[in-house]
């Protein structure tokens, strides 16, 4: 089932703000994000990001991959 509400612009840009910042937190899934704003796919969820200057690959994400890769290299001699 769904249900469709429509919502004045001002509520849908502060809707939309509070998930971003959810988003960056990491505190909703980019599916979750997508499912609230309605946006249908994945290439579309993408370009939304990119318009809003959201980076998907962290540079936390990027310390712990660089913490794997050492790890890693450790391990193999």
């Amino acid at each position: 089932m769904q249900i469709r509400v429509d919502i004045p612009d001002e509520l849908a840009a502060a809707l939309e703000a509070l998930g971003l910042e959810a988003y960056r937190q990491r505190r909703i899934t980019g599916y979750q994000l997508r499912t609230l704003l309605g946006i249908p796919s994945r290439y579309q969820f993408d370009g939304f990001l990119k318009e809003h200057h959201v980076e998907k690959y962290t540079y936390e994400d990027f310390e712990k991959d660089l913490a794997t890769i050492r790890e890693f290299r450790e391990t193999q001699g």
